[in-house]
């Protein structure tokens, strides 16, 4: 029992991370669109971005698995994948590098 709520704490923990993170790119982009390129944004997107990028397509796709019962319930299951999945994804492997 104190092994699983340790391991649930720690998803939990991670999920958190990851989605404050996105809310704070999102929020970044949306109020500041500066189109240049440069090598600093390329090398922040490189080391950071796209890795949380790749766990947050991950996790995301986890989370989609467990709550496609719910959402196939709800009506709403291609929503719930393109929120879940897509995005994180085309965020991740779709636009290029450095562009926020």
């Amino acid at each position: 029992m104190h092994k699983l709520f340790k391991q649930s704490t720690i998803l939990f923990i991670a999920m958190a991370l990851v989605t404050t993170t996105f809310g704070s790119v999102a929020m970044a982009q949306s109020q500041y669109r500066d189109h240049e390129r440069t090598g600093e944004k390329m090398a922040v997107d490189a080391v950071l971005l796209r890795p949380a990028g790749l766990l947050a397509t991950a996790l995301g796709s986890l989370v989609f698995l467990v709550s496609v019962p719910f959402s196939a319930l709800g009506g709403n299951t291609k929503e719930a994948y393109e929120e879940m999945v897509k995005k994180p994804a085309r965020y991740t492997f779709k636009r290029q590098l450095g562009d926020f």
